[in-house]
Order: structure tokens, then sequence, then C-alpha cells
């Protein structure tokens, strides 16, 4: 079976081959990844619960010399340095006990009760932009709906003032891009010079925060202490930049993906609207259906075999969420149908386990708020054009996304 995850078809809809994947060979070897993927639900679940053989970082367990050294390349790119040392070093790459310190203090920013009270601001952002597009009956979404509610929350979190947020996300977009095993050289010279220009700015927002503290996540950092330890500025500057990143990108992908869903579902749009499901349940199935984060890497620690395949020490598997999402085995035989009353509904798309995505409280919150006030204003919606999916195995997201919306 042919995985080319860059191939123009694959990119607008990769579900037939995740199914003839499943059905063919649930578990294969890339050689142009260097990757074993996994695609079904019960493999990458357990691989996610998995801290004995997996982790989302090696250094713990194993020297540098132990493990694949194309994989140590791409994952810490020398050539990219400040990348490499701000990216890869945040909490979502370590394992513990890093990890646990930086999670602990982070996660008090991202519980459901401190995330409810982003509720109403959200709500308004997306009335405000509604009260607009409403009057002229149409509405793109990935510029003018989906990106401004997010950044503005996420960089209201972090203490970011408003004229700073255009310049913020132009750095996270270059950023993100290495993730992926096809950057080029010049996204990655990018990538490395958006982030020594995000840490200087961070490091200046930091000793602001020194000289007056504030409400937000940088101030809490500064006065955290754990068993007299304290956070480094480098670890806030980075777990900073984990924050804004991860705070928005995934959740601009999931808005856009999620009304592209419903404009080309609009029976379920209108289950909706008409209350037969509530916005939680149906945010939880458009994030299965079709989702923002697509695949996740696991370096493995120690020899093991899984669904009949040897996993060497040092190498790397890759969970192909996307695919997990649609087993039939889990979500049976309507699997490849969106049900916005689907219960229950065991989706991968925040990840599980140690690494279970600590913003995903706020997320559903962003999420519910977008798409409540949405479907709460709009009465109907149509596809009008959309342009191109992102060139990414890691993000699935669009471009561009125009819909028609009528008024309710």
């Amino acid at each position: 079976m042919r995985f080319d995850p860059y191939d123009p078809g694959f990119l607008e809809d990769p579900y037939p081959t995740y199914a003839d994947l499943r059905k063919g060979s649930p578990v294969f070897y890339d050689p142009a990844w260097g990757l074993t993927f996994f695609t079904r639900h019960a493999d990458v679940s357990a691989i996610l619960r998995d801290r004995e053989h997996f982790g989302r970082d090696f250094r713990h367990r194993l020297d540098s010399a132990e493990v694949d050294q194309g994989l140590y390349r791409r994952i810490y790119p020398p050539e990219w340095p400040t990348w490499s040392r701000y990216i890869r070093e945040s909490f979502i790459d370590l394992e513990p006990p890093r990890h646990t310190r930086l999670r602990r203090l982070v996660s008090q920013a991202f519980t459901r009760r401190s995330s409810e009270a982003f509720r109403p601001r959200l709500e308004r952002a997306a009335d405000q932009i509604l009260d607009r597009v409403l009057e002229e009956g149409k509405l793109e979404v990935i510029d003018d709906f989906a990106t401004p509610i997010p950044v503005a929350m996420i960089a209201e979190l972090m203490g970011i003032p408003g004229e700073d947020h255009a310049q913020v996300l132009r750095w996270s977009h270059a950023i993100v891009k290495v993730f992926d095993k096809n950057v080029s050289s010049v996204d990655g010279d990018a990538a490395e010079q958006a982030t020594i220009d995000f840490v200087a700015y961070l490091t200046g927002v930091l000793q602001q925060r020194r000289r007056k503290k504030g409400e937000d996540l940088i101030s809490s950092m500064l006065e955290v202490e754990d068993g007299g330890d304290t956070l480094t500025d480098e670890e806030i500057v980075g777990t900073s930049i984990l924050t804004l990143n991860a705070g928005h990108e995934a959740t601009v992908h999931a808005i856009g993906n999620g009304l592209l869903a419903l404009a080309g579902n609009r029976d379920q749009y209108q289950r909706l609207r008409g209350g037969e499901t509530g916005v939680e349940q149906a945010v939880d199935e458009l994030l299965r259906f079709d989702s923002p984060l697509q695949m996740f890497e696991r370096w493995v620690l120690a020899d093991t075999e899984l669904s009949g395949t040897r996993l060497e020490k040092g190498s790397k598997v890759g969970l192909l969420f996307g695919s997990a999402n649609r087993d039939p085995d889990v979500f049976g035989p309507d699997h490849e149908e969106l049900d916005l009353g689907r219960d229950p509904n065991p989706h991968v798309s925040f990840g599980a386990g140690l690494h279970y995505c600590v913003g995903a409280p706020l997320a559903r919150v962003e999420l519910e708020a977008a798409f409540g006030r949405f479907t709460a204003r709009v009465a109907d919606l149509e596809l009008r054009e959309t342009s191109g999916r992102i060139q990414s195995l890691v993000f699935r997201g669009l471009q561009r996304l125009e819909i028609g919306v009528a008024a309710a």
C-alpha cells in the first residue's frame, strides 16, 4: 500500500487511505519518515499509555548513541540550534521527572474551572465577528473566525498586548513547520529566526513581569516553587512558546475542519441547532471526524513487540490519530459518518496517558464557545470555496474556507 502523506489527494482526504491501511497494513514501516506507523485505535491507545517501552523523549533512559541517528538529527536538527533548544525542551517533549515538574505548574492554568473564566469573552469575540459577517451573508472561516478567537484568548492568558498578536501568530506559523519531515531549508531557517525573535520578545516580557507582576501565566511561573525549586528563565520562555503555539494552531484547524464538516452535513448541523445534541458532545465528534492533530511520534525505549511487529530500542513509531479515530472496531459501522450525538466517543485527538493534552479543558471551552455562538446565530450554512490543505502530516487544516451564512 503506497503511503504518501504529501500527495494532493491524500492531503485532501486521507481517510480512504487510512481505511485501506487498517485492513491490509495496520502496522507498516515507512523509510522516508524512518517510522513504524500504527493505524488502529487499540495500538495507538496502547502506545500512548505504555511508559515502559515508549516515550516522547529518550534521554532519561538511553544515550544518544543508542538511537537512530537520522531520526535524532530530524528531531533535534543541529542546523537550527535555537529551535531545538527551546521547542524540544518544552514539557510536551520531556519525560519525568522534568515533565512532571513543568506540567504541574502549567496544568494549574488549564483546569476546566479556570478555563471557564474565558468563556464569556470568547463568546463576545465570536458574536462580534458574526455581527459583521451575517450582514454580508458570507464568512471566510480561517482568517476571520477560526484564528482571532484562540489567538486573542491565548495571548491574554500570557499577557501579550493586542498590538503584538499578529507578530506572535507569524512566529508560531513559522516555528511549527519544522515538525514535518518535508520542511525545507528555507522554512527551517525561518523557524530558527522566528524562535530567536520569539525568545527575545518573551525575555523582555519576563523582565517586565519581574518588575510588576500581573495575573497572567508568565507571572505565575515566576512565582512557582516546588520543594524549594523554581523555574529558570529558559524554562519559562520555552513553556510560554509551547503554550502560545499549541494553544492556537490546533484550535484554528479544529474550528476550520469542524465548520467544513458541518457544511457538508447540514442535517447534523440542524440537529445541533435544534438541541437534539449538545455542543459539548458535538465538539468531541468534530474532533474525531477530522482531527486537527493527525500524527504524533514516540521513541522506542526498550525492545518490544506489538501486534506481531518487532520494535527495536532507539527507533521511533508514528501514531496516526486520524486513522485511529475512524477505526470501525471502536466506532462501529458508521465510523466514516459524522454523528454529533455519538456516545461513547473515545477519540484520541487529545492524546492519552501521561502526555494527555494539558490544554484540553481550555481547548474545549474555546471550541464550545465558537461552535455554540455560531449555531445560535446562523440558521444555515453552505460551502462556497476551499483553497487547499496545509502541507503537513502532523497538522490537518485548511488554508482557506469560505461559507455562506444565513442569520437565525
